[in-house]
């Protein structure tokens, strides 16, 4: 990461939650404070393993991360 002080040290938690919010909880009413977790959780799952990054060239980031770790070996 970069130094204190630079904006870019939050830039990707940010950019995470922001779509967390708009493309999961917006959507909801949460009854208890498990549901809400279990749709956070879900919604990573979601995020990790399903979700196209155009960052990643249109890849899932396990599919990005698999095929790192195939070109490092």
């Amino acid at each position: 990461m970069s130094h204190k002080g630079n904006c870019w040290n939050n830039a990707p938690t940010e950019r995470f939650f922001r779509s967390l919010k708009s493309e999961r909880l917006s959507d909801y009413s949460f009854v208890t404070r498990r549901s809400a977790e279990m749709q956070a959780l879900d919604y990573i799952s979601y995020y990790n393993s399903l979700r196209l990054h155009s960052t990643l060239g249109y890849k899932t980031r396990f599919a990005y991360e698999k095929e790192l770790c195939r070109f490092a070996a």
